[in-house]
């Protein structure tokens, strides 16, 4: 009977000692945006030359008129390991759709502003293309955003470019300098 209770003491102690190291691992892992390219895959810097003749501002039909840049990299590599993982990464909305009220739930998450709108769009292994339930408002499109949820290694295309990863947003909340 007491080696049943010392055994029992054991367990106790041992799940209090381990509790925090299980809380820990449910912790999404940081990424910035280096680390959706592969080691050793070429790096490519963004293309930031507006698409628009901003000089046209006022007549808004002209400075649209542009025909649409080509996304540098479509098919650009991603990095494998990253499917299934528990991931959050600030980023860039640029909406996809938005509802009646003004809210973007499917948008692609980008690594500057202006991205696939203003220049053209990255390779396909900076941009992640986002579902989210809650959704954004669109009117706050300029401030950066932490996104959480489980990364998906999937490709997936829109009308404004190719992304190399998806993800279900779990949490989405303001990027806030530290």
């Amino acid at each position: 009977m007491a080696g049943q209770a010392r055994s029992h003491g054991v367990w106790l102690l041992l799940a209090v000692l381990l509790l925090p190291v299980f809380s820990w691992a449910g912790e999404p892992r940081e990424l910035d945006w280096p680390a959706l390219i592969p080691e050793g895959a070429p790096v490519i810097p963004p293309q930031l030359v507006p698409l628009h003749d901003l000089s046209q501002i006022g007549n808004a039909l002209a400075a649209e008129s542009a025909p649409a840049a080509r996304q540098q990299a479509p098919d650009a590599p991603v990095v494998k390991t990253l499917n299934g993982q528990q991931v959050k990464i600030p980023g860039y909305i640029v909406p996809l759709e938005v509802s009646e009220e003004g809210r973007t739930t499917e948008f692609l998450l980008v690594p500057y502003y202006g991205a696939c709108i203003h220049v053209p769009p990255p390779p396909s292994n900076q941009i992640v293309h986002i579902f989210s339930e809650m959704g954004v408002r669109v009117e706050d499109l300029y401030q950066p955003y932490w996104i959480e949820g489980t990364m998906q290694v999937k490709a997936s295309s829109s009308e404004l470019a190719d992304a190399g990863y998806q993800m279900e947003a779990e949490k989405i909340y303001a990027y806030e300098l530290k």
